[in-house]
């Protein structure tokens, strides 16, 4: 999933549940939980048997840091508008949760830092990771994000 997608999920999460103790573990969990769901991120297509679809590092790294720019104005803008009695450090604090993994494998996919801890969650996330083309694989995100969003606003 996008840090976006995780961005937005974790910031549901907090409107969801205001207890930081329970929220941030469930955050943590929601990354593992919405990767498992068949997605589409800016590392799609890296590693790919066809010529014709393999993405070079240069565009994923672009596309990468378009999308955690993106992951931390959006939820801004929804704190701003829709979720303005949010504790906006809290809501922070569950966004960075809900991209935890993805922040912890950083230094490995960008840097090529193979040592602990970072090719450990770089590990773990291949475990679980399920990728799915355009556009179904952002069709599906949208439609999970979507739906935290919605409960968040309706709760």
């Amino acid at each position: 999933m996008t840090a976006t997608g995780h961005a937005m999920i974790g910031l549901a999460l907090a409107a969801l549940i205001p207890d930081p103790v329970l929220g941030i573990p469930i955050a943590i969990l929601s990354h593992v939980a919405c990767d498992a769901f068949p997605h589409w991120d800016t590392g799609t297509n890296m590693k790919s048997n066809k010529p014709t679809s393999q993405k070079t590092r240069r565009r994923f790294v672009i596309e990468s840091f378009i999308d955690l720019g993106v992951s931390f104005v959006l939820p801004l803008i929804l704190l701003l508008t829709i979720f303005e009695s949010l504790n906006p450090l809290y809501a922070y604090i569950m966004v960075i949760s809900a991209q935890g993994l993805d922040w912890l494998s950083s230094p490995r996919v960008f840097l090529k830092w193979n040592l602990p801890p970072f090719t450990w969650a770089y590990s773990l996330q291949g475990k679980f990771d399920h990728r799915l083309d355009q556009p179904w694989g952002i069709v599906g995100q949208i439609a999970v994000v979507l739906f935290f969003i919605s409960l968040a606003v309706m709760a």
